[in-house]
C-alpha cells in the first residue's frame, strides 16, 4: 500500500474520490486547484457603452417609469422620428438609441441683422472697449461723467432763468468764496461752461478712468477733489486780496469760474509721474502744451484767462510733483 508523507490520509482519499481522473507523473499525483468561478455576463443594458458615459444614462430614462431600462441594446433597432436626431449622434455612444427632436436641441442665438452690415475691421476691438468708463470697473469716472451730462443737458434745454441762478450760486468767484466758499467749491466741479460734454467724456476717458483703474474709486476722487480746491484757492485769494486793495474792480470778482479742468488736471499729472524715463518727459512736455494751448485758444487778454491758466498750471503741478511722489509706491488694486 502506497502511504504519502505529512499528507492526511482522508483529506486525500476525499480529494480522490471527487477527482477521480487527476493525472499522474513519473508516478507522482498533483493536486490541481479548481477553475476559478465565470464572472456573471454583462447586462444588455450596459453592453458596449462606454463608462463615461454610463452616468449620462439618466437622460434617456423617462421620469414616469423608474422601472424602464436605461438604454436599449445596441443590437436593437430603434425607430426614428421625422426631423429627430439619435442619441447616438450626439453622446458618441453605439448603444444610445433615443430620439431627441430638433425642438430639444439648442440652437445657436443669430446675431443681429446691423452686426452682420458692419465689415468685421470696422468693429471695435475689445482691448479698446476696455478703455470706455463703465460702472463696473470705473464707478466713480462713469458716475462724473453722467452728472455732467444732466447739467450739460439742464444747461441746454432748462430755462435760462433757472440755469443763470445755478451757475451763479457755483461759481467760484471772489464774491462768492467771501459769502459761502464750501457751497461754491463743491458745485462749481459739477458743471461745464461750454456745454459740451462730449470732448470732456474723451479727456476722462484719458485722464481719470486710467488712474481710477489702477488706485481705486476713493482715492481717484480725493485726489481729483483735492486739486479742484487747491487750484481754485490758489487763484482766487490773490483775486481777492487785489479787489480788497482796489486793484481790481468790484466787478472782477463776479465773473463765471465753474468747470471739472482743475480735477482731471491734477490726475493726469499724477499718471505722468508715474511713467519712467523718456515717456515721463513726453508726459510733462505734453501736459505743459495742453496748458498753453487752453490759454492760447481763450481770450489771453483777459483776466478770467490768467487766472484759468494759474489754475491749471498749479493743478497740473500739485498732481506732478505732490501727489505723484506719495502714489508711485501704492501698489496696484487687485482685479
Amino acid at each position: 500500500m502506497l502511504t504519502l508523507a505529512g499528507v492526511n490520509h482522508s483529506a486525500f482519499t476525499a480529494a480522490l474520490s471527487q477527482n477521480p481522473s487527476m493525472p499522474s507523473h513519473s508516478g507522482r499525483m498533483s493536486l490541481r486547484e479548481p477553475d476559478p468561478a465565470p464572472r456573471p455576463a454583462r447586462s444588455a443594458a450596459t453592453t458596449g457603452t462606454p463608462r463615461k458615459w454610463r452616468s449620462l444614462s439618466w437622460l434617456c430614462t423617462p421620469a414616469s417609469d423608474p422601472t424602464a431600462p436605461i438604454l436599449e441594446p445596441a443590437a436593437s433597432t430603434a425607430t426614428t422620428q421625422a426631423g429627430g436626431t439619435p442619441l447616438a449622434d450626439v453622446l458618441g455612444s453605439p448603444a444610445a438609441t433615443a430620439v431627441l427632436t430638433e425642438d430639444d436641441l439648442v440652437q445657436p442665438t443669430p446675431r443681429p441683422a446691423f452686426l452682420a452690415a458692419v465689415p468685421v475691421s470696422w468693429r471695435p476691438k475689445r482691448a479698446w472697449l476696455n478703455l470706455v468708463p463703465s460702472p463696473r470697473s470705473t464707478p466713480f469716472t462713469f458716475g462724473y461723467l453722467v452728472l455732467l451730462l444732466g447739467t450739460s443737458l439742464l444747461i441746454r434745454f432748462g430755462s435760462s432763468k433757472l440755469t443763470g441762478k445755478l451757475l451763479a450760486v457755483s461759481s467760484t468767484d471772489a464774491h462768492n468764496m467771501a459769502r459761502h466758499p464750501l457751497t461754491a467749491l463743491l458745485t462749481s466741479a459739477f458743471w461745464i461752461a461750454d456745454g459740451g460734454w462730449l470732448p470732456y467724456a474723451v479727456i476722462f476717458a484719458i485722464a481719470v478712468a486710467p488712474f481710477e483703474r489702477r488706485f481705486g474709486g476713493l482715492r481717484t476722487a480725493l485726489v481729483f477733489f483735492s486739486g479742484h480746491v487747491l487750484a481754485t484757492i490758489a487763484t482766487e485769494l490773490p483775486v481777492m486780496a487785489l479787489i480788497h486793495t482796489d486793484v481790481l474792480p468790484h466787478s472782477a470778482g463776479r465773473w463765471l469760474d465753474i468747470g471739472v479742468s482743475y480735477g482731471f488736471l491734477t490726475t493726469a499729472g499724477v499718471l505722468v509721474a508715474l511713467l519712467r524715463g523718456r515717456a515721463r518727459i513726453a508726459g510733462i512736455v505734453a501736459l505743459e502744451l495742453f496748458v498753453i494751448g487752453v490759454y492760447v485758444t481763450d481770450d489771453p487778454a483777459s483776466l478770467a484767462s490768467v487766472v484759468t491758466v494759474l489754475g491749471h498750471a498749479c493743478a497740473a503741478h500739485f498732481g506732478l510733483l505732490v501727489w505723484g511722489p506719495r502714489l508711485r509706491s501704492v501698489p496696484r488694486i487687485a482685479r
